[in-house]
Order: structure tokens, then sequence, then C-alpha cells
């Protein structure tokens, strides 16, 4: 039976932890509080699913994936910032306090370290082959198209087919499938890379097949792309990413490796627009700038409605010394649609 919070616990600091994870028990075991801000009540988020404070964490749309949630005077912080709240009301009382307190009572250096400790956290999880959490309900998960928060109010000003293409949603089985023809041109270093890496297309061709499917997924809030290029004498060449939203309208496209490329997506009024950014190395979690803009060139990409069904897309890689890297460009129609709500 789960205890109930009483008028008198509601006034005490809660902190809610994932269990399976040894950073987070360790923590909720040595952690000390101040005598003058209560008492500490810990609740294990794995075991005590029905507990009214994760039912509270549930209703705020925090997500346990993310982060740890610590709650104190009614407020719920979460991630970087409970690990800031948890140095400040920590005692004095024990290695693990003092320490926590040096380190973290400097919101800037929680928030620069947090990205670090949430890595650690994933990798230790999945080499005990724990499942995530999964704390929150399908409404606060699935909700509205990823590209509708990137798209901002120009969303609902968009083409019918911009819309269709970007409809997926985050934790859903939303599949697009699109196709069309490329003309694709790679120089010789740029098709070294890719053929290493496995990263973009090796092969340069005029009016190549190309199918590309999007989708997110149960577990992902990230817009997938599956590319498959279907060259006559190269057989077919599949080129993997997804893309992440960083808030605004900024967006990683990981490829690989942990290596992504940093854009802005705007819409001009007929004209998606997606400019260059630079790009970064995620290291445990830690987005890393990478100096690849002065090896590779500055990437770019845009696309024009032509029908409710049909766009077209070009995408270029240009280096200022060098010249043009790769570029590919073409037309596309929306071929299947399957997602459960309109938008």
């Amino acid at each position: 039976m789960v205890a109930p919070i009483t008028e008198q616990s509601r006034a005490d600091v809660w902190f809610a932890y994932d269990g399976d994870c040894p950073i987070c028990t360790r923590a909720a075991q040595y952690l000390r509080i101040k005598e003058s801000v209560g008492n500490l009540q810990l609740v294990n988020a794995r075991d005590n699913r029905e507990h009214p404070f994760i039912q509270e964490i549930n209703n705020r749309g925090l997500n346990l994936d993310d982060g740890m949630v610590l709650k104190f005077r009614e407020v719920c912080y979460h991630g970087e910032d409970a690990l800031h709240m948890m140095a400040l009301l920590g005692s004095n009382n024990g290695w693990f306090n003092r320490l926590n307190a040096v380190l973290f009572s400097s919101k800037p250096l929680a928030r620069f370290c947090y990205p670090a400790m949430r890595g650690v956290r994933n990798i230790l999880l999945r080499m005990k082959g724990v499942e995530k959490i999964r704390n929150l309900p399908a409404e606060h998960t699935v909700g509205e198209p990823i590209f509708k928060s990137v798209f901002g109010k120009d969303w609902n000003s968009l083409p019918a087919v911009i819309k269709d293409h970007y409809r997926v949603r985050p934790y859903s089985d939303d599949v697009v499938v699109i196709k069309g023809a490329l003309d694709i041109k790679v120089s010789r270093f740029m098709s070294l890379i890719a053929r290493i890496t496995h990263m973009l297309v090796p092969y340069s061709g005029l009016g190549i097949p190309t199918t590309v499917t999007f989708r997110s997924g149960k577990d992902s809030d990230a817009f997938h792309y599956d590319r498959v290029f279907h060259f006559p004498d190269q057989g077919d060449i599949r080129f993997r990413s997804r893309m992440e939203w960083m808030g605004g309208n900024e967006l990683i496209e990981f490829m690989g490796f942990g290596i992504g490329w940093r854009t802005a997506c705007e819409w001009n009024g007929n004209t998606v627009i997606f400019k260059h950014r630079g790009f970064v190395w995620r290291l445990l979690g830690i987005l890393i700038p990478l100096p690849l803009t002065l090896v590779m060139g500055e990437a770019s990409a845009e696309e024009k409605p032509i029908s409710d069904a049909a766009f077209s897309m070009w995408t270029h890689i240009n280096h200022p010394l060098f010249g043009e890297a790769l570029r590919y460009a073409g037309t596309f129609e929306i071929i299947e649609t399957s997602c459960k709500e309109q938008f």
C-alpha cells in the first residue's frame, strides 16, 4: 500500500530517483539535507509508480528518463536544476554532501556537468540491460508533430505537402514515405569519407531513384530519416540519420559516431530553409563543437512545395576554398502517410 502525502510531509523535501541506477541510488543513500528545511523523503521511481509524488511528476510532464526530480516548497526541480537544489539544501555532514555542495552549488557548473552524469547513467543502465522508466503517459509523449515546435507560429501557414512531410510525432508509430529521383554529385574526398563512415552518399549519378522513410518510434523523440538510393550500377545505398530538436528552430542531425550537423530551420513564406550552424560531437551527453566546417565546408538545404503531394529539394556542402563537396537535388512525392491523427 502506498503511503499518502500528509499536510506535514508536504512541506518536506521530496526526491524521486532511479533505483536501478547505481549513481542515483548512491546519491539517495548518502544525501543529507539541512535540518532547517525539513525531512528528506526518498521515492524509488521504479518500485513506486503509483506513489502520489510520481503521479505529480507525471502530471507535470517531467520525464524521469531525462533526469531525477526534487521537490521543495511545492516547486519541482528536474535534471540539472534538481542537482543544483540538492547542493543548496544539502547539509555539511559527510563527504558526499560536501563534495556535492562544492561542485553543484554553482548553477552554470551544474548545467555543464549534468549531461555527462546523465550519459554515464545511461551507459550503466544499458550495461545492466535495464529498460527505461517510461513514467510519462501517452498524452505527454506522443503529443504533436516534432516539427510543429520547430516551425513554431509558422506551422499553421505551411503548405499541405510540407505539413504532411513533417507530420511524424515523437514516441509514435507514425510513418511517412516519399519517393523521387535525385541528381547527385560527390567529390572524391567526400566519397572517401562516405565509404569509410557509411554516412552521406558515396556515389554520383543522374536521376537516381530514391526512397526516404520518416519515422520516430515508441522509444524515441527524434525525427528519423531512412534514405535508400537505388543506384543502377552500385545497388542500393542506405543512409540513416536522425534529427533531434534543440529548442527554438534549432536541430542537430546525428549521422553516426555521435557526429551531428547543427542547423536552424525556417519557413520564409515559400521555402523551407536549413541553415548551417556547425558540427558537433556528442560524448557522454555533452555536445562538443567540431571544426569540421574547416575541412568539409558548410552544409545547407532547401525544400519548396510543388503541389499538395510533391516538393522539390536540394542539399549541398560547399567549401569556401575547395568548392562543392556534395550536392543532390530533385523532386519527391509523398506516397504513404501512416499517422493516426491529422494536424
